[in-house]
């Protein structure tokens, strides 16, 4: 049996439709390093939220580090927070307003390192909230130091030559680690670098918003990220050091459903 293979240039001469950017992402052009994965991660949480129907009823949370670009980015209400401080602030706005849709848009060194409090005590409490998670292993925006996520081994600017777990510790399994709470309904670890990861990393984030709506507690969606500029890789040498290193020891999955 043979397959038909249509080209993208019959593709534009039929004048089929086989993607349109959703209304939630503003026409700025995205900040982001070349080949980041934050603007998949964006792009995927907006489409999420335009197929449900409820842009209108959406209010995100974005703290300090590359995730506080959102607001540029993210046509919803937007909400900043002090560095780490990102659930605290979501727990806030959805006791005030039960009825609205809140998430946190937050990085590695935002919600395990300096946010690990407020990110655990959410938890904990079962704050009915999505947190969006990107993990990149390092300090993206403040010039690459080492995070809690960053691997044995990792160079960055405050470990450049390697993180010794003797004196610095493991990197820190925060997902595994809510996951054990009672009151976190969803933890998955997804990721955005290939086709196939990005469909179930929107499956994912989907799966999050509807147990809010369903009142279930908290969900937390980890993404592994690259980050070429920190790591100082091309995109391609990023994303495959990732796939070798990243996943090796943040596997890919749900940990709790």
């Amino acid at each position: 049996m043979m397959t038909t293979v249509i080209t993208p240039e019959e593709i534009i001469k039929k004048g089929k439709k086989v993607f349109e950017k959703t209304k939630l992402m503003t026409d700025c052009t995205l900040s982001y390093c070349p080949g980041c994965g934050h603007g998949v991660a964006h792009r995927l949480v907006m489409e999420v939220v335009d197929e449900m129907g409820i842009g209108q009823d959406t209010i995100g949370v974005a703290p300090v580090g590359c995730s506080v670009l959102a607001y540029e980015f993210m046509n919803i209400d937007i909400q900043q927070a002090a560095h780490g401080r990102a659930p605290a602030v979501a727990t806030g706005i959805k006791r005030v307003f039960p009825e609205k849709y809140v998430f946190t848009y937050q990085g590695d060194g935002d919600l395990a390192a300096i946010g690990t409090a407020e990110t655990i005590h959410a938890c904990n409490r079962g704050e009915n909230i999505v947190i969006i998670f990107v993990n990149n292993g390092i300090y993206g925006m403040t010039g690459g130091q080492m995070a809690p996520t960053t691997l044995a081994g990792m160079k960055s600017s405050t470990s450049p030559y390697g993180r010794v777990v003797e004196t610095m510790g493991y990197p820190l399994k925060i997902t595994e680690m809510v996951a054990t709470l009672p009151g976190v309904a969803y933890a998955t670890r997804q990721a955005v670098h290939e086709a196939k990861y990005i469909r179930k990393a929107k499956r994912a984030i989907r799966k999050a918003f509807e147990n809010q709506r369903d009142k279930k507690g908290t969900s937390i969606v980890e993404i592994v990220s690259n980050c070429n500029s920190g790591w100082k890789m091309t995109p391609v040498e990023s994303n495959k050091w990732l796939d070798e290193n990243m996943l090796a020891y943040f596997p890919l999955g749900d940990i709790k459903k």
